[in-house]
This record gives structure tokens, C-alpha cells and sequence, in this order.
């Protein structure tokens, strides 16, 4: 299978919005309080056109399989940003590109100026944990700035300096 991470395009929106959803629904993550009901899941590309906002893709074969996201966390101090709606179909899982993903985006949050990266995820993403704590994410005890993510009862932090 041939894959490729690359930024997100204004075509993308709506496969991409399909694929994080049936992702968020495999793992039976909750439909209120998390990133399903997020409005910008509709216009990933617009939402990320902002100053220091990226979301990227993994296209493999043509199809659009996932992607991930660096913004600013809101509420919170500037120096903060948040690993946002990290999500890959099935058939994208279990071939380092998720470590690619975060990779590039934290290379790209700092150059933004960030010097911390912020996560919430579910008890039940335990791969998702594990590429974290390899990529030198810690877990923390309380959830920082406001996501909205009110069911996300995971959250960690990586220093970027």
C-alpha cells in the first residue's frame, strides 16, 4: 500500500469527515462531549486555514484513510497547542504513520511558537496511548484549556523545547 501524509485540501472534507467518524464509532467513543460532535468536523479545511492551525491527511492507494491536527488549545496560554482529532481507518493502523503524523505536526507546532502539545483521548484507544508514550507524551492528572471534550478522560503532554 502505498501512503502519503500531506496537508489537508478543501476536496477532503467530506471523506475525511466520514472516515473520523466511522473511526470514533469502531471504538465506541461517545457521540456527545468528544470530537463526533464537533461542528468542524464538516469543514476540517477551513477550520485549519487559521493562523497556526494545520491538519494533515494520510491518503493510501487514493483513499483517504485518516489525519491529524496542531492548533492553539483554547483557553489556555499561548505557548500551548493541542494534537487534534488523530483518527485512521482500520487498514492505516500498524504502519508507523501515526508516528509519522506526529512527527510533522509537532515539528510544525514549533515552529508556530509552541513549546507545549496537549492531548485528550478515551480509555479505550490503547494503541493510541501506547504511540503517545513512545512519542514522549505523559499522562496527566486534570484536563487543560476548554476542548469541549467534557467524555475525553485521558489527557497528556509533551514539552516541545
Amino acid at each position: 500500500m502505498q501512503c502519503t501524509i500531506r496537508p489537508i485540501k478543501a476536496t477532503d472534507n467530506t471523506r475525511l469527515a466520514r472516515v473520523l467518524r466511522q473511526v470514533l464509532v469502531e471504538f465506541g467513543v461517545p457521540k456527545q462531549g468528544t470530537a463526533y460532535a464537533d461542528p468542524e468536523l464538516d469543514a476540517m479545511f477551513e477550520t485549519y486555514t487559521k493562523s497556526k492551525h494545520a491538519y494533515w491527511v494520510v491518503e493510501c492507494d487514493g483513499e483517504l484513510l485518516g489525519g491529524a491536527g496542531i492548533a492553539p488549545l483554547q483557553e489556555s496560554e499561548s505557548h500551548v497547542c493541542e494534537l487534534q482529532k488523530m483518527y485512521f481507518a482500520a487498514k492505516a493502523r500498524g504502519q508507523g504513520l501515526g508516528k509519522k503524523m506526529i512527527v510533522k505536526l509537532l515539528e510544525l507546532a514549533k515552529n508556530f511558537g509552541f513549546s507545549l502539545c496537549y492531548l485528550e483521548t478515551m480509555p479505550s484507544m490503547h494503541a493510541a496511548q501506547k504511540l503517545y508514550v513512545a512519542n514522549g507524551f505523559s499522562y496527566i492528572d486534570a484536563p487543560m484549556g476548554n476542548t469541549g471534550h467534557y467524555s475525553c478522560p485521558v489527557w497528556m503532554t509533551k514539552s516541545l523545547l
